[in-house]
């Protein structure tokens, strides 16, 4: 099991997890975080840091797996972050709306540190 990124980080991006992560598997895109499931220890720390509840085990990902292949692949060419940064000013608009990925999702890399 690994832990993923899913939907509810889109445009939120509050980075909380990333303080907590001990061996610092988040990668980040310019409005979503990613983790690198081959670097993910499982501890679960990160899952109830995420005030929008955007953190979950990879066994609650939708059938397709389509989480964790996400995770995956930009986990890949997302620069690594290690230290929380600025979350997005209007992330609370954001914080409660559903289907933000095919909304709002930027596959551009963040800014990483």
């Amino acid at each position: 099991m690994t832990y993923i990124v899913t939907d509810a980080c889109v445009k939120c991006k509050y980075m909380d997890c990333v303080e907590v992560c001990p061996v610092d598997c988040f990668y980040e895109g310019e409005n979503f975080l990613v983790i690198h499931p081959d670097e993910c220890i499982d501890c679960g720390v990160c899952e109830p840091e995420c005030p929008v509840d955007a953190i979950k085990p990879d066994t609650e990902d939708e059938p397709d797996g389509k989480w964790l292949k996400i995770n995956s692949d930009y986990a890949r060419i997302w620069p690594n972050i290690t230290v929380k940064g600025e979350p997005p000013a209007d992330r609370d608009d954001f914080a409660k709306e559903d289907g933000k990925f095919e909304k709002y999702f930027s596959p551009k890399p963040g800014e990483g540190n």
